[in-house]
């Protein structure tokens, strides 16, 4: 059995089916593991949810909930639309969900609610969107809303990285919990980087597809990986989240 672990989606639904589709993962025997934010972005959100739902059905997935995806729930449940979230790409998701039949929201809204904050494998792998902050785990974190945004746990295995041996007093709690931990939320790009980086033992899997990034996909006991075209190619006439 292959377990793929894939990076922050963001409406992008062409590169999401040509990612599936180069990975070619075996049906009833392979894993997926996504890492949340699958809506916000490009303009086909509510067409990456249908789709991860049918991959549900075909194969063993898991799906972790990020910072975007909470919103996006919040306001399928009947909230008022986060101002902030609408700044940060839930306007394309609500405009995308203008397409979808009222007794399809439901099953979608059903959906979100599913999503796990983090997951832990048989192989004590953590899979978590974005971090957290207790030196116990995220089972004890104060803090919920850390699954979704924390970033000091991928910051802080940057700077300890090769700088001291995971057998120091010195060596932080926190990366000494789990054999190894896969996160997104923070994109490579923002290190000038186009794949997944590696750091201490955390995963960084999101390659800025919201923005002019790929898609990416790991298989996490081979480190191989597969990437998506580069998502504005996909979506020639669309800016994503980017800014210009």
């Amino acid at each position: 059995m292959a377990v793929y672990v894939i990076g922050d989606i963001h409406g992008a639904y062409k590169a999401l089916v040509q990612l599936i589709e180069r990975i070619q993962p075996k049906k009833e025997e392979d894993r997926l593991i996504f890492l949340g934010d699958y809506v916000d972005g490009w303009s086909e959100s509510a067409e990456v949810i249908a789709y991860l739902m049918q991959l549900d059905r075909d194969y063993s997935c898991t799906f972790i909930k990020g910072n975007h995806d909470a919103w996006c729930e919040q306001w399928l449940h009947g909230a008022l639309p986060d101002s902030y979230w609408q700044m940060n790409g839930g306007v394309a998701t609500v405009t995308s969900y203008e397409k979808v039949a009222a007794e399809e929201w439901p099953i979608h809204l059903a959906f979100f609610n599913r999503m796990q904050h983090y997951f832990v494998d048989e192989q004590n792998r953590l899979f978590i969107h974005a971090g957290f902050a207790s030196m116990h785990g995220p089972e004890k974190e104060h803090y919920s809303t850390n699954y979704y945004w924390d970033r000091t746990l991928w910051e802080m295995a940057l700077v300890m990285d090769k700088r001291i041996q995971t057998h120091s007093n010195l060596y932080p709690k926190r990366l000494k919990i789990f054999h190894e931990i896969y996160i997104g939320h923070t994109p490579t790009l923002n290190y000038d980087v186009e794949e997944p980086m590696n750091a201490c033992n955390v995963w960084n899997i999101d390659t800025g597809a919201a923005y002019y990034g790929k898609l990416s996909a790991m298989d996490i006991d081979t480190k191989q990986v597969w990437q998506s075209d580069p998502v504005p190619t996909l979506y020639p006439n669309e800016n994503g989240r980017n800014k210009y």
